[in-house]
C-alpha cells in the first residue's frame, strides 16, 4: 500500500516539475518573450493612413500641366474669361464653346506662353470646341470611365484665372451628386469654373465644368467629350 502512495506521489511530484519547466522555458520559446511582458501578438497587422488632402495635393501635381488658360473679347467688347483641357501633346485643346464664339478674338495661356492657335470645330448644342495651338510637348490626362463613376465619388476642377499680367490657377473640390450620360453634376460652387477639366482622385478627366445657376458646376462628361474628339 505504502509504495501504491509513494508512486503517486512520484507523479504528482514530476508533474509539478514538469509544469514549472513548461511555464520557465517552453512557453516562451513558442509563444515569444513578450507574452511574459505583457504583451500578446495575435495576427500582427500594420496600420498605414493616408490623408485625404495628400491625395489631392498629388493629384493635382500630376494634372496641373494640362491645364490652358482661355480669354476671350467678343464683339460687344465682353471679357470672357475660362480654361481649356490639353488632350494630345502636340497641342488639342478641348474647352467650352461659349468661351470661343464666332466674332471674337482669343487668347490661349500654355505653360506661361500665348501661342498661334486654330479653331478646328465648335458644336454649341454640346457646348464643346476643339482647337489647335503650334506647341508642342504638352502633359496630357486619361479619361475616366464613366460606368466605374460612383455617386458621392470624391471630384476636383482646376482652372484659371487671369491676374494683372499674369494667369493663376485655382481648385474646387466636391462630389459627384448625380451622373447621366448626359452631365455629371457635383456639390461644388465655383463662378470661374467654365471649362475647368473636372477630375477624379485618380487624375482622370471625368469631364469639362459649366457653371449653372448660383455657381452650381456641373460637367459634360468624358465619353461626349472624347466622341466629340474623335478618339
Amino acid at each position: 500500500m505504502s509504495k501504491k502512495i509513494l508512486k503517486i506521489l512520484l507523479i504528482f511530484l514530476f508533474g509539478a516539475l514538469g509544469g514549472v519547466w513548461a511555464q520557465a522555458y517552453l512557453l516562451p520559446y513558442l509563444m515569444g518573450s513578450s507574452f511574459f511582458d505583457g504583451e500578446i501578438v495575435i495576427n500582427q497587422t500594420q496600420t498605414i493612413t493616408v490623408q485625404e488632402n495628400v491625395a489631392l495635393t498629388q493629384a493635382i501635381e500630376r494634372v496641373e500641366k494640362t491645364i490652358v488658360g482661355v480669354r476671350t473679347k467678343t464683339a460687344s467688347g465682353e471679357t470672357l474669361e475660362g480654361t481649356g483641357l490639353a488632350v494630345t501633346s502636340d497641342g488639342l485643346i478641348v474647352t467650352l464653346a461659349e468661351l470661343v464664339p464666332q466674332g471674337a478674338d482669343f487668347y490661349f495661356y500654355v505653360d506661361g506662353q500665348l501661342p498661334a492657335w486654330q479653331i478646328l470645330k465648335r458644336d454649341t448644342k454640346s457646348n464643346l470646341a476643339l482647337l489647335k495651338v503650334d506647341q508642342s510637348g504638352l502633359r496630357t490626362a486619361g479619361f475616366a470611365n464613366l460606368e466605374k463613376t460612383d455617386l458621392g465619388e470624391r471630384v476636383f476642377l482646376l482652372g484659371t484665372m487671369r491676374l494683372a499680367t499674369t494667369t493663376k490657377m485655382f481648385t474646387d473640390e466636391g462630389i459627384v451628386s448625380y451622373f447621366s450620360q448626359d452631365a455629371v453634376v457635383t456639390n461644388i460652387r465655383e463662378s470661374k469654373a467654365a471649362g475647368s477639366p473636372l477630375f477624379n482622385i485618380s487624375g482622370e478627366v471625368v469631364g469639362i465644368s459649366m457653371v449653372g445657376a448660383q455657381g452650381r458646376v456641373s460637367a459634360i462628361p468624358a465619353p461626349v467629350i472624347r466622341d466629340f474628339i474623335g478618339f
